[in-house]
């Protein structure tokens, strides 16, 4: 998990961004020194919980095996998984993002409704990383 992107649990889980306090830019991933927006001059910048939902903007699937440092087991087998890109309307914002196992490319399609929701992107014996993956509304699994 990386700290301070996400927060919650069920239907309280959020993507977490900042907030410029001059322009009203918002960022994600989060922005704690500076406002990224190259034509203001900076403000305080506030933790805003994102919107739940979206709109699938693009999509595609992963066949290969990414590189390190994507942390993955040389010895199993490869499990593609869709990779896709949601537009939050009232952030105007795209946030890219895993599918919920299950959900393959055959199921999306660029403008349909999607919700964030939480995931794992690893585990062991000892540990598990936690992320978000985006789920088509009306999907329970």
């Amino acid at each position: 998990m990386v700290t301070g992107w996400f927060a919650g649990d069920g239907d309280d889980f959020r993507l977490l961004g900042t907030r410029c306090s001059a322009c009203a830019s918002v960022f994600f991933p989060r922005e704690d020194a500076f406002c990224r927006n190259p034509g203001c001059r900076g403000g305080e910048l506030t933790e805003v919980p994102l919107s739940r939902r979206g709109r699938v903007w693009s999509y595609t699937d992963s066949r290969y095996r990414p590189p390190s440092p994507y942390v993955t087991d040389p010895e199993l087998l490869w499990e593609p998984y869709a990779l896709i890109a949601v537009e939050l309307e009232s952030e105007r914002l795209v946030v890219l993002g895993q599918t919920v196992p299950g959900i393959t490319v055959s199921d999306l399609a660029v403008g349909m409704e999607v919700e964030v929701v939480p995931g794992v992107l690893n585990e062991d014996e000892e540990t598990t990383w936690t992320t978000w993956h985006w789920r088509p509304t009306g999907v329970t699994a």
